[in-house]
């Protein structure tokens, strides 16, 4: 094995401060990215899967369309209440110790798919999943910010995008390509590889010693529970038959975050990143991607029903119709990732946005009998946009933390980016009960969206934002082009 005796001869435990503060050695470097290239991919890939099986799987155990759906519903919101939680873990048990403990749960979790013969089991087994996916998602940027000597960090985010790209892409394709030569339990098992693989590259991780501190396990429950409440309760508004209920459940959520947030900021280390929110260029990076999110899933969900009750799309032509817009990514992301080494983010994000705010108008207006190629270019110029921000937006986010706040601020990009997917979820169901959500309106709003996220990456361009605390920030980003 090419990675043997360099890793063999840099104990892992003997790694010391000065070294991770410039990354790895080489080739060790070179095993640490390919293991988070597959922890991450297999969080990605598990995520997605499970949407092309779920018909086969009401069938097999006899239950109905919307009852099933709760296996998606519930593993996205496991992960978005345990990934702030699991970062303050991190910090306290190692943060290598996390992602291959997270990596071994996931494994076992799906393992017991093949056992599940009702759905309430399932779902038991989707939440393990979820539990173990969260623990590696948790520490993932931390992990990457040790690897990288800090002059490629933007590099190393934009590979990671890639693969967050081209693993979402890919799962629909994978899950078909089972379900078409085995049983559905074998759908959840094809990302064991990608577990076991960074399992056993994982050895050459950096494995900083975890920090001397208390875990504060109240306030990780009270984190999740604002979470899981608010995100809830605005999940059972759109889909379930009592909004009184469901506006009781987000309110008791917002008294908890309240309550919450208040107790947060008097703690030294807060599960939920409030003093580093406290610092205005994570805070203007945290609002310009959760709101560049909400936008490009509001797009990617309500475009196959446009494109289906519309203009009369077929399921094939609607998935080559919009996977532009992941092959863009997968080439725009690295190189954004590589500028953002030399070119300041809020620059390369007001870029990305002005692209994406176009690209959006020019979907809304599509012609009234558009071909492929109309809708393809589109896809693809919009996917451009989204590219150009958000590497450059998490770099500056997880670059502008101190070091020894790198897993929280790494878990608060990862909590904006479900956070904000589902939200766009749950707004593409309001639009479509409201019958507005096949047309016109859905690209509307998410230019709409764009153009906060992009005033929010420009704003970050400002001097008293920039140097705020005395060159923090500006150790993060250049302040010039290179």
């Amino acid at each position: 094995m090419p990675f043997a005796d360099p890793i063999r001869r840099i104990p892992a435990r003997a790694t010391t401060s000065a070294a991770l503060a410039d990354g790895l050695p080489t080739p060790r470097r070179y095993a640490a990215v390919a293991a988070l290239c597959f922890g991450t991919a297999l969080v990605i890939i598990d995520g997605g899967v499970a949407n092309v099986a779920l018909p086969t799987i009401a069938r097999d155990l006899g239950v109905g369309s919307s009852a099933v759906v709760a296996i998606v519903t519930v593993y996205q919101l496991m992960l978005v209440m345990l990934l702030l939680p699991f970062a303050g873990l991190g910090e306290r048990i190692g943060l290598k110790r996390l992602y291959q403990l997270g990596q071994l749960i996931f494994t076992i979790a799906t393992l017991l798919c093949f056992f599940a013969k009702s759905l309430p089991f399932l779902l038991v087994v989707r939440a393990a999943q979820a539990v173990g996916a969260a623990g590696a998602l948790a520490v993932a940027s931390a992990l990457i910010r040790q690897t990288y000597p800090s002059a490629q960090l933007g590099r190393g985010l934009g590979i990671n995008s890639v693969v967050v790209s081209s693993s979402a892409a890919a799962a629909p394709t994978i899950g078909g390509l089972v379900l078409a030569v085995a049983p559905w339990p074998w759908v959840f098992a094809s990302a064991i590889p990608f577990a076991l693989a960074s399992l056993l590259l994982g050895r050459a991780l950096p494995d900083a010693p975890p920090r001397d501190r208390h875990f504060d396990g109240y306030g990780a429950v009270m984190c999740a529970a604002m979470f899981g409440l608010v995100i809830g309760g605005a999940e059972s508004a759109v889909h379930g038959d009592s909004p009184v209920v469901s506006a009781a459940i987000v309110l008791l959520g917002v008294a908890v975050g309240a309550i919450y947030v208040r107790r947060e900021r008097v703690t030294a280390n807060p599960i939920l990143p409030v003093d580093l929110l406290a610092r205005p260029v994570i805070a203007l990076s945290t609002i310009g991607g959760f709101t560049a999110f909400v936008a490009s899933m509001t797009l990617l969900l309500s475009t196959p029903f446009r494109l289906t009750h519309e203009y009369g799309f077929t399921a094939a032509e609607v998935g080559a119709a919009i996977a532009p817009w992941p092959l863009t990514n997968m080439i725009v992301a690295p190189l954004t990732g590589w500028l953002s080494d030399r070119v300041p983010a809020g620059l390369l994000g007001g870029i990305g946005m002005s692209v994406s705010i176009v690209a959006l108008v020019l979907i809304a207006l599509m012609p009234a009998d558009p071909s492929y190629f109309d809708v393809a270019w589109r896809m693809a110029l919009c996917g451009s946009g989204f590219g150009t921000f958000l590497p450059p937006n998490a770099r500056l986010i997880i670059g502008s933390a101190p070091r020894e706040r790198a897993a929280a601020a790494g878990g608060l990009v990862s909590t904006v980016r479900l956070v904000g997917q589902t939200t766009g979820a749950t707004l593409v169901s309001a639009l479509l009960a409201a019958g507005v959500g096949a047309g016109a309106a859905p690209p509307l709003v998410s230019a709409g969206l764009a153009l906060v996220a992009g005033l929010c990456s420009l704003a970050r361009l400002r001097p008293s934002v920039r140097d705020a605390r005395g060159g923090e920030a500006e150790a993060a980003q250049p302040a010039t082009v290179r």
